[in-house]
């Protein structure tokens, strides 16, 4: 994927960047990360979701797919593997984030107020694989499906 080809899905995040436009209300959830499917075409899909403080994810990727992610509200953190450790980049409201299909990251809201982000991934999410980092590798944890992991 190209680098207009990802400019073009940081494009479409933009565009669901106001909550009172989603097809679903806003939550906020101090179990879980909460999230939803805002819209799918026939190459990508968009997802809203929020962030309570120290909500995250696990290490991830995104099973073959691009895509790209826009903080609409709060500060996200994102840690990228670099030479065999996390290495931090803080994105406050109005910053955003491309990124290619073998990319693998960990976001987490380490502020003291809530986020909101919308990712857009292009095809479609179909897997998710989770890793742990040991000793610089990146080991495979788990690989969640969609439809039976979320």
């Amino acid at each position: 994927m190209t680098d207009t080809d990802l400019s073009q899905l940081l494009a479409v995040a933009g565009r669901y960047s106001d909550p009172l436009g989603w097809p679903v209300p806003l939550r906020f959830d101090h179990a879980e990360r909460w999230y939803a499917r805002l819209a799918a075409g026939p190459d990508h899909e968009v997802w809203a979701l929020s962030w309570l403080p120290g909500q995250g994810t696990d290490l991830h990727d995104h099973g073959g797919s691009a895509g790209a992610f826009l903080v609409v509200a709060g500060t996200l953190t994102e840690e990228t593997v670099s030479g065999g450790q996390l290495r931090a980049r803080r994105l406050t409201a109005g910053s955003g984030r491309r990124f290619g299909a073998r990319h693998v990251h960990v976001v987490t809201n380490r502020g003291d107020q809530p986020a909101v982000s919308v990712h857009v991934y292009r095809p479609a999410l179909r897997r998710m694989t989770r890793y742990r980092l040991v000793r610089g590798q990146l080991l495979v944890a788990d690989v969640a499906e969609a439809g039976v992991a979320w």
